[in-house]
C-alpha cells in the first residue's frame, strides 16, 4: 500500500482515504523520534557493549572478577536486560586434580548464572605429571534478566579453577583473545 504524507492533511492512502494528522503529532513523537513509551513490547531501548583482553589469572577455586564488566541504566523498572557474554579463557599448570575453569555471570554482587562449569576442561593428568597451558576455550551465555530498577546496574563475569591445584587465565597467554559483554534493554 502506498501513501502520501502531507503536513496539512495528514496521511493519504492510495484508495483516497485520509488519516487525520492528529494520529501522529508532537505528543507521541519527540525530537523526530518515537518516544520509548510508545515502542511495543520486545523493542530494544538501548545497547551497552564492553570488551576486555587483559590477562588475569587465578590459582584457586574461589570465584574472582575477570575484569569484563558493563553498566546499564534501565529507563523503566519493568524493562528486561538481555545479557550476551562471550568469555574466553585458558587453563594449565596443574599436576593434581582436574584442569578446568568455572565462569559465572553476576548482577552487582549477586551470581545470576553459571556460564560454564568446565570451560577449557582437560581432565585429570597422570599422577605427578606436568600439564602446561593446554586448555583453551570460550563460554557464552544469552541471559534475560529482570533487575526491576531504574538505577545503574552492573553486570560482570567471575572465574575460578575447577580445582584448587590448577592455574587458569581469563584470556590466552598472549592476551590476543578478547572477551565481550553486551547489555540490551528490552521493553516489557
Amino acid at each position: 500500500m502506498t501513501f502520501v504524507v502531507d503536513g496539512t492533511n495528514g496521511l493519504t492512502f492510495n484508495d483516497a482515504t485520509t488519516q487525520a494528522s492528529t494520529a501522529t503529532n508532537a505528543s507521541n513523537i519527540s525530537s523526530g523520534t518515537l518516544g520509548k513509551a510508545r515502542l511495543p513490547t520486545g523493542s530494544v531501548l538501548q545497547v551497552v557493549n564492553a570488551t576486555y583482553s587483559t590477562s588475569t589469572s587465578v590459582n584457586n577455586a574461589t570465584l574472582v572478577d575477570t575484569g569484563l564488566t558493563a553498566t546499564i541504566t534501565p529507563s523503566s523498572s519493568t524493562s528486561k536486560i538481555l545479557v550476551l557474554v562471550n568469555q574466553n579463557g585458558n587453563v594449565g599448570n596443574n599436576n593434581t586434580g582436574d584442569v578446568g575453569m568455572r565462569v559465572a555471570l553476576l548482577r552487582g554482587a549477586s551470581q545470576i548464572a553459571l556460564i560454564d562449569g568446565v570451560l577449557a576442561y582437560s581432565g585429570t593428568p597422570a599422577s605427578g605429571a606436568y600439564v602446561g597451558p593446554i586448555g583453551v576455550g570460550s563460554a557464552s551465555i544469552c541471559y534475560l534478566d529482570s533487575p526491576t530498577t531504574t538505577s545503574a546496574t552492573t553486570y560482570k563475569t567471575q572465574f575460578a579453577n575447577r580445582s584448587s591445584g590448577s592455574t587458569g587465565a581469563v584470556t590466552t597467554q598472549n592476551t590476543s583473545s578478547t572477551s565481550t559483554i553486551t547489555l540490551m534493554e528490552i521493553a516489557a
